[in-house]
C-alpha cells in the first residue's frame, strides 16, 4: 500500500492521497434517536455546505478523548436540552469510498430536561415529527434530511414493524 501524502490538514478534516485514492480523514460522529408518542425529535438548522436548512436528529462530532456515549450525551444536551438513558444501536461508515468517518447511533429513553450551552455557530430549532411524514416530505423534496436522520427513521420504523408485524413503510 502506498504511503499517505497529505494535501491539506484542517480543523475538521484532512485530505490525503494514497496511490490513486483521494481520502478524507474526518472525526467520528454520533447521532441520537429520541421518540415520544410516536414522533421523533429532529433539529432544524441551516447547513452552509448544502446551502439549505436540513432536518436532522441530534448529532455531532466526537471530541478528542471522548467516548461515543459521552459525545451522544453532550450533543443531546447541547442541541435538544435533554438527557436520558442511552442505548447503542449501531455504527456505520457514512461514505467509505473516500472518507473514514463512522457514525455511532444511540437511542435515548427516559428523557428529561438538561442544559448544555449550544455551540456558538449553531442556530437550531427543535421539532417533533412523525417519521413516516418526514420520509414522505424528503421524497417529495419538501425537506432536506441528513444521512443520520434517514438512518434513525429507518431504524425506528423497522423496529416498529418487527414489534407489531406491520409494514415499516406505507
Amino acid at each position: 500500500m502506498p504511503a499517505r501524502q497529505y494535501l491539506y490538514k484542517g480543523r475538521v478534516l484532512n485530505l490525503a492521497l494514497e496511490g490513486r485514492y483521494e481520502i478524507v480523514e474526518h472525526a467520528d460522529a454520533v447521532a441520537v434517536l429520541v421518540e415520544r408518542d410516536g414522533k421523533l425529535l429532529f433539529v432544524r438548522q441551516y447547513r452552509p455546505a448544502v446551502g439549505s436548512e436540513t432536518l436532522e436528529i441530534p448529532a455531532g462530532l466526537i471530541d478528542p478523548g471522548e467516548t461515543p456515549e459521552e459525545a451522544a450525551r453532550r450533543e443531546l444536551a447541547e442541541e435538544a436540552q435533554l438527557t436520558g438513558n442511552l442505548e447503542y444501536l449501531t455504527g456505520f461508515y457514512l461514505s467509505p469510498g473516500f472518507c473514514n468517518e463512522k457514525l455511532h447511533v444511540f437511542r435515548a429513553t427516559h428523557t428529561r430536561e438538561a442544559y448544555a450551552e449550544p455551540d456558538d455557530d449553531e442556530a437550531i430549532t427543535v421539532e417533533w415529527h412523525f417519521p413516516r411524514q418526514v420520509l414522505r416530505d424528503a421524497r417529495e423534496g419538501r425537506v432536506q434530511i441528513s444521512a443520520s436522520a434517514l438512518a434513525g427513521i429507518l431504524f425506528y420504523l423497522s423496529e416498529r414493524a418487527l414489534e407489531d408485524d406491520t409494514p415499516a413503510y406505507e
